[in-house]
């Protein structure tokens, strides 16, 4: 009988919109022991995010003083705002036996792996189709058509990373996409890895990125 293995890291990525968020916040509040890294983050909060819950929401120069303190164990850049995550924070959670969830982009995931020795699976998520993904955009930023341009601008370049995730899921539907992932994390707490038809995932890609 394989055994279960405590306190493991699982990253969730994706381009904006394709979905990450959704499927971290579901995954945590159906599981008791995923614990969601909660990033640090200088954007501002949207309407219905809440300080300490969503992220932790500061200014540039209190990022900067974290970043020379050596606070992070990644910090990246994205769309103008930095975002980083607490190393305190997160090995707390490790130590007391909890999967700790990270909803971050493909910068922040190579940081980690460069960390070596974090029990750590990547999980990279992809939009069904451009159409869907631009839809998401729409009702998420209401009137920000410029801000929307350049998350799409950006998609080419986000994809382009999907290769240095141990897994790639289509979140065509939610519930589907959800069950995918419970799967593989079952899977790799048990030592398991699941594989993944390659041949398919490339062909996504490709009518993706057109």
């Amino acid at each position: 009988m394989p055994i279960e293995k405590k306190g493991m890291m699982f990253v969730l990525s994706s381009p904006s919109g394709a979905g990450k968020t959704t499927l971290t916040k579901k995954l945590s509040e159906n599981n008791k022991n995923f614990k969601i890294s909660i990033s640090h983050t200088t954007r501002k909060p949207r309407p219905d995010e809440i300080d300490g819950k969503d992220y932790h929401f500061i200014n540039i120069e209190k990022f900067n003083s974290l970043i020379k303190e050596k606070k992070f164990f990644e910090y990246a850049k994205i769309f103008d705002n930095y975002y980083g995550t607490s190393r305190k924070s997160v090995l707390a959670l490790l130590e007391q036996g909890n999967d700790v969830l990270f909803d971050i982009d493909w910068q922040g995931t190579q940081q980690l792996k460069k960390i070596g020795d974090l029990p750590m699976v990547t999980i990279f998520i992809l939009p069904p189709d451009i159409q869907v993904l631009k839809n998401r955009l729409l009702n998420r930023h209401k009137g920000q058509s410029t801000l929307i341009e350049n998350r799409m601008k950006k998609f080419n370049e986000e994809v382009s990373h999907w290769n240095e995730y141990n897994y790639v899921v289509i979140n065509d539907d939610l519930s589907i996409c959800y069950d995918t992932i419970i799967n593989i994390i079952l899977s790799e707490k048990k030592g398991i890895s699941q594989k993944q038809n390659l041949d398919k995932i490339k062909k996504k890609i490709e009518e993706l990125i057109k």
